[in-house]
């Protein structure tokens, strides 16, 4: 092969491993850990038309209702998983589904926790994607779904009086991840 063909064949190849490297997949699994580090479920998400469909299977959790959110960062450090940061909000609306000028993309309904401490939970959230575009759960640093120690009162700013995070999963695409 001469050297032109050889260049051409590098470039192009170098195109196609870029693309796919920055394509959004269409289905992401995560697990959920506690305060301690310890594994208590997971998570599967799976880009809809609608929206992103969030099949959640956790186990090890205090009974009752407990706030559910996408936050802005990928990252889920214990013990307070602060590292989080604040609910995803790229459209910077208010928090709350019983707001004016809400909810946050990542507000979603109260978990109900059996006596049992498992929880199986199927929604779709229309206010994310997993492709492209300023609502996407794969932006740069990624976002994180967190488990808090109440229930979201979906008034109250900026998050629910929702109290203690108590449970954290990393969203981050492959090429995200390090």
């Amino acid at each position: 092969m001469n050297r032109l063909k050889w260049m051409t064949c590098i470039l192009l190849c170098a195109m196609g491993l870029a693309w796919t490297a920055s394509a959004a997949p269409t289905s992401f699994e995560t697990t959920l850990h506690d305060a301690e580090g310890k594994d208590v479920g997971n998570v599967k998400l799976t880009q809809l038309e609608q929206g992103v469909k969030i099949d959640l299977q956790v186990r090890n959790l205090p009974p009752g209702q407990h706030a559910f959110h996408v936050h802005e960062v990928g990252k889920c450090t214990g013990p307070d998983f602060k590292s989080a940061g604040d609910h995803f909000s790229p459209s910077e609306r208010k928090h709350g589904f019983n707001t004016a000028g809400g909810p946050h993309a990542g507000d979603m309904p109260n978990l109900i926790v059996k006596s049992d401490g498992t929880v199986s939970l199927e929604i779709i959230n229309s206010n994310i994607t997993l492709s492209k575009g300023a609502n996407s759960l794969f932006k740069p640093g990624g976002t994180a779904l967190v488990i808090h120690s109440r229930p979201d009162d979906h008034v109250t700013q900026p998050s629910g009086d929702a109290g203690d995070r108590i449970a954290c999963a990393e969203i981050k695409a492959k090429w995200q991840q390090k």
